[in-house]
């Protein structure tokens, strides 16, 4: 079974209706980090450009990254400069940590 990541940086505001999204889709594991970055939309009148952002990590079956993507792109869009990005990522090997076997556990699949 093939797997990719799916990864998303959003803005903070919009994490929640994220959240929801995608457990009503089922996806049963997801990484949420707290980061602060600039591209499209930089904050050039503060003496800091970075700006607050979360990033979102999705194990999935090769074959639902796309449904994934376009879920976090719906439930995170606003129309404004600094919605963010979404990308799909090939995985080539998963390793299990407390077994330290290569496999695709179960609680990672999307």
């Amino acid at each position: 079974m093939a797997l990719s990541v799916v990864v998303a940086i959003i803005r903070p505001g919009v994490l929640e209706p994220v959240e929801k999204k995608l457990q009503e889709m089922g996806v049963r594991g997801i990484t949420v980090a707290r980061t602060k970055g600039y591209g499209e939309y930089a904050n050039f009148f503060s003496r800091d450009w970075m700006v607050d952002q979360v990033r979102i990590e999705i194990f999935t079956e090769q074959d639902r990254a796309e449904l994934i993507a376009a879920a976090i792109l719906d439930a995170a869009h606003t129309g404004s400069p600094g919605d963010g990005i979404v990308a799909i990522l090939p995985v080539e090997k998963v390793f299990d940590v407390r077994t330290r076997s290569e496999e695709i556990p179960n609680r990672f699949l999307g």
